[in-house]
């Protein structure tokens, strides 16, 4: 009897613990930064940004 009581306290204390916690976090983080690059990837795509950027590295390469 004894010995179940602490293996059912062990259960209980390493679930109790917030080590997943800090991996959700990290999961929610790329799943947002992956979303926020395929938003840049689908704006780049478009011809109007295409242009703006070429226009801004030609500038850029002829010095004004």
């Amino acid at each position: 009897m004894d010995h179940t009581v602490e293996k059912v306290r062990g259960v209980l204390q390493r679930l109790r613990g917030d080590r997943g916690a800090a991996t959700a976090e990290y999961a929610i983080t790329i799943l947002a930064a992956v979303g926020f690059a395929g938003l840049l990837v689908a704006l780049l795509k478009g011809d109007e940004v295409k242009a703006i950027l070429s226009d801004l590295v030609h500038r850029a390469l002829s010095g004004g």
